[in-house]
């Protein structure tokens, strides 16, 4: 572990995704020493936080989205199904 990481909230999520990948493949490996395995698994539940705190931020920037086009219900492919059978029944 290198004593210069980047801090976990400046990552992406992307970047925090691929250490976290990366982390859990060294420590199933149990080629680890003991102290940097408690380290890394650290690091991994706040790479974790950080992820999933990314992804409620996406998904409530979303849900805006969808609001402020006057959905109420995020889309679904049914739904969309639905539109275009009704709109084939309307031009008949």
């Amino acid at each position: 572990m290198s004593d210069e990481q980047v801090s976990v909230q400046e990552l992406s999520f992307e970047q925090a995704l691929d250490e976290l990948e990366e982390t859990v493949a060294a420590l199933e490996a149990g080629q680890v020493p003991l102290d940097e395995t408690l380290e890394r698994f650290e690091r991994a539940i706040q790479l974790k936080e950080r992820c999933a705190s990314l992804l409620r931020d996406a998904e409530a920037r979303i849900s805006k989205l969808l609001d402020e086009q006057g959905n109420t219900e995020p889309l679904s492919a049914e739904s969309g199904e639905q539109t275009q059978a009704g709109e084939a029944e309307d031009e008949r």
